[in-house]
């Protein structure tokens, strides 16, 4: 069973050759791999899967995602990939969702 998670796309960075955004998922924000999705820009909404953006979608499919994680109750964050994190800029590191 594999698990993806939608979220916005805040910003952009190019990180040793490799295209990173900083995505918000619900009050969190993590360093995604935007790679495999070249068409995704800032203020779209991609799946994420294992830290890589897999598909952009639309805002409605993303926020009829988040209104099923939690009327389920599987809604959980998780702590940023510290290696990631320390190769962002200073600015965009720990970011809450603006």
């Amino acid at each position: 069973m594999s698990f993806s998670m939608p979220g916005k796309i805040l910003d952009e960075y190019m990180v040793r050759n490799n295209r990173l955004g900083l995505v918000q998922f619900g009050d969190t924000c993590r360093p995604i791999f935007l790679d495999l999705v070249p068409d995704a820009r800032k203020g779209d909404y991609v799946r994420v899967h294992v830290g890589f953006a897999i598909e952009r979608v639309s805002e409605a499919e993303a926020e009829r995602a988040y209104a099923e994680l939690f009327e389920s109750g599987k809604w959980k964050t998780a702590e940023a990939d510290l290696e990631l994190e320390e190769a962002l800029p200073e600015s965009a590191r720990r970011v809450k969702p603006r």
